[in-house]
């Protein structure tokens, strides 16, 4: 059930970059989240999710952690590193879902972690609550 606060917001103002290496899994998020409107974009790894924040910095990153050759960690790393980009929320989406796992998540700066699979009222629930902290602190 989608709460109603959600179904009566108009999210087309926010851009939304998902990260994941497999395809299905961004279709996935794609259709769960552009049925409310908000401005999706994707990336199918970490070098290509660099280099779309660099073309357009987003206001919430949809990360996933296991990816070939720069992972999700080492994308928060960067995006932290830089102070252009230190301010952007980022969600994990991961498989990764021991302890250890999302203990480095936080410490190394994600602003929350969902496990997969992904369910689509957890996932809009915490979209929808790092969108608002985005438009606090545009205020």
């Amino acid at each position: 059930m989608i709460p109603l606060y959600a179904q009566q917001q108009d999210y087309s103002a926010y851009n939304v970059l998902a990260v994941d290496d497999v395809p299905l899994n961004l279709l996935l998020v794609q259709k769960m989240l552009s049925r409310f409107n908000f401005k999706i974009r994707t990336a199918a790894n970490g070098q290509l999710a660099l280099d779309a924040v660099a073309e357009q910095k987003p206001d919430l990153i949809l990360l996933d952690l296991m990816m070939p050759g720069i992972d999700g960690f080492e994308v928060i790393k960067r995006l932290r590193e830089n102070p252009e980009t230190a301010d952007i929320r980022i969600v994990i989406l991961s498989a990764l879902n021991s302890n250890e796992d999302v203990v480095k998540g936080f410490n190394m700066g994600a602003d929350d972690f969902i496990m997969k699979p992904i369910i689509m009222e957890k996932l809009l629930t915490c979209v929808v609550t790092q969108l608002q902290i985005v438009s606090a602190r545009n205020k």
